[in-house]
């Protein structure tokens, strides 16, 4: 059946991936419109839209705009402020809060990306939905990109194989270099722009400022392994596994190796492969199976974006809990990150990293 009688949305945020992914599909006779999500951004910088939130900026929407003229297509403006700020920017404070290191953007992909955008594209007649995200999809199934390096799986192991069944991802065969390439070819205005990797709705670079606003941090103690008192944090929501920058006391380098929320205490130790650092078994919850798996079984799990990811044999539980016991020990094991399970370049499922069984 031809191309031509099917309509996509594309999701455009005035980048060059979703550009391309705009531009490749209207060559191949789709008929594309374009769609500009609009999310929330930080009152505290609201006299500085150019930077409040780096996925929809005044900006973004100008290149999106400018894309969309180049193409030939309508760009239409969808706001998702309240949806954004409530399942995304609360849910990122709530997490924190509980001391652990959630990853907002694959709940966004989950929810707002590809369930509102979706939802909104159908009201519009839509047939697909497509975005300029690294990943391949074959028959409702969730593949590896081309370009492992800038592959994206880790983002959208949330979403189902109904959902994935109408999305696409026309750049998910191409290497980064071709993609920008194909842009500066076909004169796209934005074909040099630089790539965003902060999150998206904390202004700084990094969310310790943001945090600060937001929470009611509580000071206490940071100590050793030892339980020797070396010095004071100014809230536990402010630190993560693995994390080296702030720790600036003396007789370091030092190295966060656990968050005691219970009692308030950041502890540190004072080398990069201390064995507090590393472990071979974690707990998962919440997982999301794309695909049917029978378990246990020995599956690629990787616990972080970009993360090689090593062997883990994962058995249930109880419902809904999991234990991932690794060939190799894992260094820097965050609760609140996510652990995804892959084979032969598959996603198969994925879930949220847990600190202890107490707390399921």
């Amino acid at each position: 059946m031809s191309s031509k009688k099917f309509k996509v949305a594309v999701g455009m945020s005035g980048g060059v991936d979703s550009s391309v992914a705009a531009a490749l599909l209207k060559d191949q006779g789709y008929d594309v419109i374009g769609i500009f999500m609009h999310f929330w951004t930080d009152p505290h910088y609201a006299e500085k839209q150019t930077i409040a939130n780096k996925c929809c900026s005044v900006d973004a929407k100008v290149d999106a705009r400018r894309v969309a003229e180049k193409l030939g297509i309508p760009l239409y403006t969808l706001n998702l402020d309240q949806d954004f700020k409530e399942y995304i920017v609360n849910n990122f404070l709530d997490q924190y809060k509980q001391g652990l290191t959630p990853n907002p953007c694959v709940r966004c992909n989950q929810f707002i990306k590809f369930g509102k955008f979706w939802e909104k594209a159908q009201s519009l007649g839509c047939d697909f939905i497509a975005t300029g995200h690294y990943v391949r999809v074959k028959d409702g199934h969730l593949f590896e990109a081309e370009d492992k390096d800038k592959d994206q799986t880790y983002f959208l192991h949330r979403l189902t194989p109904e959902i994935l069944k109408h999305c696409l991802f026309p750049i998910g065969e191409y290497k980064k270099d071709q993609v920008r390439k194909m842009a500066e070819k076909l004169d796209l205005p934005v074909f040099a722009k630089r790539d965003s990797q902060e999150i998206c709705f904390v202004p700084e670079k990094t969310p310790e400022e943001f945090l600060k606003r937001y929470l009611k941090l509580k000071p206490g103690a940071i100590v050793t392994t030892e339980g020797k008192i070396i010095g004071q944090h100014e809230g536990i929501a402010l630190y993560t596994i693995g994390q080296r920058k702030g720790l600036e006391m003396s007789g370091g380098p030092w190295y966060v190796v656990d968050l005691n929320f219970k009692n308030n205490l950041v502890i540190v130790a004072d080398s990069n492969e201390h064995p507090a650092l590393f472990n071979d078994i974690m707990y998962v919850k919440d997982v999301n199976w794309l695909q049917k798996v029978k378990l246990p079984a020995k599956l690629e799990v990787r616990i972080r974006y970009l993360h090689k990811g090593n062997l883990g044999e994962i058995k249930e539980l109880k419902t809904g809990l999991y234990e991932v016991k690794f060939e190799s020990k894992q260094r820097a094991i965050t609760p609140g990150q996510s652990a995804v399970f892959y084979k032969d370049g598959e996603v198969l499922g994925g879930g949220l990293i847990i600190k202890k069984l107490s707390e399921m």
